[in-house]
């Protein structure tokens, strides 16, 4: 991501991280226990290299149940261990505990009465080893991590949330302008011979040359979801049915992240102009406390709250009932909506996507940061555990400590998936 550092003086200690799932440790936090009554079974999970997505339908077709009827409040990475809460309509509990998924181990299970949503979520623990680093280089981290603790984090959208290629923006974008020529364009075409893979390129290839029949026999068997659309395309030869076999949570995904890469843009410019972390007339503030936003009427008089981190700015996430700052932040975000081309009526169209939106704020507080550097069975490495709030990203954090000189390593799928044993997470301080 080509977004302004907090601290660009500190030139990062480099590593790679991902190299095997125990590396990356995540736990989820919830906003509130189940009841122990109700339709819906909450079950905790661990699962290993799989994604979020990957383990409802797993569970799903394990207790022949839709996919639908599953709640998540995160997602989660697939190159990780993680541990999360889902909630599951029509099921027991038995059943739940029952269960025997390569990748996933049930914890859990107990009845409430809701399904869990999206940002049903206190926050996230995270535990993280680099790899390929000097352990003494832990001392070097101390200063970065206070001024991180003192100004707050940038709360940019992780790379992750913008897919392998980079592009999810695009196709969230053409999602919300209806495009569909350009949403297949983006998805099926646009080779990257530096992140495909040959034979996925060669079928990009033939697509851009309006051959979709080449490109349906040069796509990789596991690429589903784009064979799926493709063979609409072929049946129909028309874009908008094709585009209607995408996965409902696809097209949610993908338009959260043209969200996300608006918001991340107002940041960088805010990050710029050195005041991401101080308010503006104009602003609407967030209170940390309860999560209520306030228009800024004398930034003077707010200074004091924000240098205690009681308020924050905000930036948008684009939607037709969000609300809109004045003065200089609002020229900032009215910017950035010019050059994508998106605006908030462009999320309520007739027959298109509706996303309400919301304010963001623009920074975030870690907390109980511990770290620790050494050698274990696998090498060097320096573990780095703390704890943001729902919504906020681990590799930003990461992000400002090695200044992208990392290497995100993932591990072969048939490892990922050879079992679902409960694995060690990395020692963490105050869990």
């Amino acid at each position: 991501m080509d977004l302004p550092y907090l601290t660009p003086d500190f030139p990062g200690i480099a590593g790679s991280i991902k190299q095997r799932p125990e590396d990356f440790y995540v736990q989820e936090l919830p906003l509130y226990e189940p009841s122990g009554e109700g339709e819906h079974v909450y079950a905790e999970i661990q699962k290993v290299g799989i994604t979020t997505f990957e383990a409802i339908n797993r569970i799903s077709r394990a207790l022949n149940v839709s996919p639908r009827g599953i709640g998540y409040a995160g997602m989660k990475d697939a190159q990780a261990v993680t541990v999360q809460t889902l909630s599951i309509l029509d099921t027991t509990s038995e059943a739940v505990m029952a269960l025997k998924l390569a990748g996933i181990t049930v914890r859990w299970a107990i009845r409430h009465g809701n399904k869990l949503r999206l940002g049903h979520l206190k926050g996230n623990r995270f535990a993280v080893r680099l790899r390929h680093v000097n352990p003494t280089d832990v001392v070097k981290l101390a200063l970065v991590l206070k001024t991180i603790e003192e100004r707050g984090l940038p709360n940019y959208f992780g790379e992750q949330r913008f897919g392998r290629r980079g592009d999810n923006h695009l196709l969230g974008a053409a999602i919300i302008r209806m495009d569909a020529k350009g949403l297949l364009d983006q998805l099926l075409g646009k080779p990257m011979p530096a992140v495909d893979d040959p034979q996925t390129t060669g079928a990009r290839k033939a697509f851009e040359r309006n051959d979709p029949k080449l490109a349906m026999k040069l796509w990789p068997r596991k690429s589903g979801m784009e064979r799926r659309i493709l063979a609409r395309f072929i049946k129909t030869g028309k874009p908008v049915p094709a585009v209607r076999a995408i996965d409902e949570r696809l097209r949610r995904l993908w338009v959260n992240a043209a969200q996300s890469w608006m918001f991340n843009q107002v940041l960088a410019r805010r990050m710029e102009a050195g005041n991401f972390d101080q308010l503006l007339a104009g602003d609407l503030a967030f209170k940390h406390e309860n999560g209520a936003c306030f228009m800024v009427e004398d930034a003077g008089a707010e200074r004091p709250r924000a240098a205690a981190f009681e308020v924050s700015p905000t930036g948008p996430l684009v939607g037709y009932r969000m609300s809109l700052p004045t003065g200089d932040p609002l020229a900032i975000e009215e910017a950035v909506m010019a050059e994508t081309g998106l605006h908030p009526e462009d999320f309520k169209k007739e027959n298109g996507e509706k996303v309400k939106g919301a304010r963001r704020p623009l920074r975030v507080k870690p907390e109980d940061i511990d770290m620790s550097g050494g050698v274990d069975e696998h090498g060097p490495q320096i573990t780095v555990a703390f704890t943001l709030p729902a919504g906020s990203f681990a590799t930003v954090l990461l992000r400002e400590l090695t200044k992208d000189r990392v290497a995100a390593q993932s591990v072969d799928d048939e490892e990922a998936e050879s079992g679902a044993e409960e694995v060690a997470a990395p020692t963490l301080r105050d869990r």
